[in-house]
């Protein structure tokens, strides 16, 4: 039986960790990033699709391509952060199957006779896992924040051109600065959004 996880753990996955706006000027190595796609990739997603695809956003000339298509809101944020990840999925997962989940031969006929039900599995699964990088992240004492808030047809026709592949959210990476963190918001309790039944 697994143990639960320290209350410091904890702390630092959900209770006490904050979406980050203001960033430290520290450099987060290649490596990181690198581990950070590796624990991520660990968690589950149905059949072991991974629709996930991501672009670490990092270098400057990088971020200056990025820039035109962001929301004036999301602007300063982002060009101050160490990375920008931009977290897409791939519409055609379906493909990689055969490796992926090779308990079930047929599996790719599972999406392509629906284009609409492989969409919906590639959106659903690729935000899943969008959220275990955030996680994962934290997990490796990086800080991060989620956004919305982007040009989604011009980040695909520049940074996915000619893929599959459509963007879903971005999620800036470093180590943040908190003298940029307000007061936590107001959470729902528990009778407020949920039931047992």
């Amino acid at each position: 039986m697994r143990s639960r996880l320290s209350s410091e753990a904890m702390d630092q996955l959900f209770l006490a960790a904050r979406s980050h706006t203001k960033w430290q000027p520290r450099e987060v190595p290649d490596s990181l990033l690198r581990e950070l796609v590796d624990v991520m990739k660990m968690a589950p997603t149905s059949a072991n699709c991974s629709p996930a695809r991501l672009v670490f956003v990092k270098s400057a000339a990088a971020k200056g391509v990025l820039k035109p298509y962001l929301s004036h809101t999301n602007l300063i944020q982002t060009m101050a952060a160490p990375v920008t990840c931009i977290v897409g999925y791939d519409r055609k997962f379906y493909d990689h199957l055969s490796k992926l989940y090779p308990y079930a031969p047929n599996a790719k006929s599972w999406f392509t006779t629906s284009e609409v039900h492989a969409e919906q599995t590639a959106f659903r699964n690729g935000t899943l896992q969008g959220g275990y990088l955030l996680l994962a992240a934290r997990a490796l004492g990086l800080d991060a924040g989620a956004m919305s808030g982007f040009d989604n047809a011009g980040i695909d026709g520049t940074f996915f051109a000619g893929t599959s592949y459509k963007s879903n959210f971005l999620i800036n990476i470093g180590y943040g600065d908190p003298a940029g963190i307000l007061p936590r918001s107001p959470r729902f309790s528990f009778d407020d959004m949920a039931q047992i039944i």
